[in-house]
């Protein structure tokens, strides 16, 4: 497997320190969060694009995806959202990025039904587009459907090779969704894993990984188990939590954490 870090552990920090921090501590990608607080986001010109992508290139950094906030399965008119998902997949292209990604974000006052229904019709209108650009749209196990069999509803509904799951071992597990479960569930569909540790259900404050309580070990051992050999991307949420420690230190001992949990379930 191949391992990445999410810019959401480092918030606004510049393209050329994101590179270096994945050089010097080994990891292979990285997945980029597309928000206009950050350095990469869907509002770049393609000049801007062109000059990413040659950065990427010339340190030997994949781009993983770029991580959006679309929210697919959320109430209101479809166009707005299928737009957001387009922007996505053009930068994405553009970067050479095989993955985008999207949340559900249903609210309350939709059944389940309603929910996936409008998830599911908005990502197969998309993914006609997601195809002709060579791009995959990650549906996250998150919010309204943070457990693989809730994101599954969605994606059978869809049934198209475009579409996929992003599987974030936190929501799973805050879903009472065990490891073997939530593979089970989304092997056919799984685009890359999530990995990241907290302290409790209570707390989600981001700790270094290892030292909390998520199902990693578990998670890693199911997915080598079954032969999956895909990326692996740690997703330390500093940029909500601005009491954490910064990523900056931890991503040496945390590629070390990944590496003996793949080693362990070879």
């Amino acid at each position: 497997m191949k391992l990445a870090f999410s810019t959401l552990g480092v918030p606004g920090l510049p393209l050329p320190d994101v590179l270096r921090l994945a050089t010097t501590h080994g990891y292979h990608g990285v997945e980029l969060r597309a928000h206009p607080e950050e350095p990469v986001h869907p509002g770049l010109d393609l000049a801007q694009r062109t000059d990413v992508a040659a950065e990427f290139k010339a340190a030997g950094v994949d781009v993983l995806g770029i991580a959006g906030y679309a929210r697919v399965a959320a109430p209101g008119d479809d166009n707005p959202v299928i737009e957001e998902v387009r922007r996505l997949l053009d930068l994405a292209r553009d970067l050479g990025a095989p993955y985008i990604r999207v949340f559900p974000g249903a609210d309350s006052g939709q059944s389940p039904e309603e929910a996936d229904a409008v998830a599911a019709r908005r990502l197969g209108t998309a993914a006609e587009y997601a195809a002709d650009l060579g791009v995959r749209i990650l549906l996250e196990t998150h919010d309204s459907h943070r457990t693989g069999a809730a994101a599954m509803r969605v994606l059978g509904l869809v049934g198209h090779r475009n579409v996929g799951a992003l599987w974030d071992v936190m929501h799973t597990w805050l879903g009472g969704e065990q490891p073997s479960e939530t593979y089970a569930a989304l092997s056919p569909h799984l685009g890359y894993v999530q990995v990241k540790d907290i302290a409790s259900a209570a707390d989600t404050t981001p700790l270094a990984l290892g030292a909390g309580v998520l199902p990693l070990a578990e998670s890693v051992e199911v997915l080598s188990r079954h032969g999956w050999d895909g990326w692996l991307c740690w997703e330390y949420e500093k940029r909500w939590y601005e009491d954490a420690a910064p990523l900056q230190d931890l991503l040496g001992a945390g590629r070390e954490h990944l590496a003996r949990l793949l080693n362990e379930s070879a």
